[in-house]
């Protein structure tokens, strides 16, 4: 199933939240080497306009750095899969999780991730995410060694999700479902349908609360399991994201 047409959305009645890579941006080798279109920019901007300020980027990334990647643009956001959330662009960010990820568990995963040739990990302090796309088929090695890292420290709640040549290791207790909650749980979103939009298996609890909540997920670049309609690729979304905000 294709994803709706905006023409047939009412767009003061539905809160719309984005992941952003592989979603509203392309993929890149690197998390530093993507490309944010200067149309996107404003696409943006203008669907924000058009769903009231009922818009969020909910992504993977710290809020930090999606702020740099947008930059002047500044939205409601979520970053770290849910661990970080800014619910109103003119706010700080605050943090959904207790503590974060000790030193000692990030210089042990560096020695790690450095037997695996081309890997390399980000340092987000609620997480730690392993790419291993530029490392070649590695990924079943990284992940047995991955599981091993979390057994060295037991007093810690953490958990293993994959996505696309990536591994993020998180604390729990959080995720894109229970951010989309709680913007779901106030202004400007309260009282509206939620549609929610990525691009991985990874990002199936957003999918799913979105569902839960009456709204509609929406996967990019294929059409993943229990998603009520798809694009094909990022350009699709943008153009979608344009004709929203027209």
């Amino acid at each position: 199933m294709t994803a709706p047409e905006p023409a047939t959305l009412d767009r003061h009645s539905i809160g719309l939240f984005l992941d952003v890579d592989g979603t509203i941006i392309d993929l890149a080798p690197t998390p530093d080497a993507v490309d944010v279109p200067a149309a996107l920019l404003r696409e943006l901007a203008s669907a924000e306009r058009r769903l009231d300020g009922a818009l969020a980027l909910v992504s993977g990334r710290p809020i930090e750095e999606l702020d740099r990647l947008f930059k002047p643009l500044r939205l409601r956001a979520s970053g770290v899969h849910g661990g970080e959330i800014r619910y109103a662009p003119n706010e700080p960010g605050k943090s959904l999780a207790t503590g974060r990820l000790p030193e000692n568990a990030w210089m042990r995963l560096k020695r790690i991730v450095a037997r695996f040739p081309g890997a390399f990990a980000e340092n987000k302090g609620l997480s730690f995410a392993v790419h291993y796309n530029l490392a070649g088929p590695v990924a079943e090695d990284i992940c047995k060694a991955l599981q091993q890292f979390l057994h060295e420290y037991p007093e810690l709640p953490l958990e293993v999700i994959g996505g696309r040549s990536v591994y993020e290791i998180k604390l729990a207790g959080f995720d894109k479902g229970k951010a989309i909650e709680c913007f779901m749980a106030r202004p400007p979103f309260a009282g509206r349908r939620p549609i929610f939009v990525a691009d991985d298996r990874v990002d199936r609890p957003g999918f799913e609360t979105a569902v839960a909540l009456g709204g509609l997920a929406l996967s990019v670049g294929a059409e993943l399991p229990g998603v009520s309609g798809w694009f094909a690729s990022p350009k699709d979304l943008r153009a979608w994201l344009e004709r929203l905000g027209g």
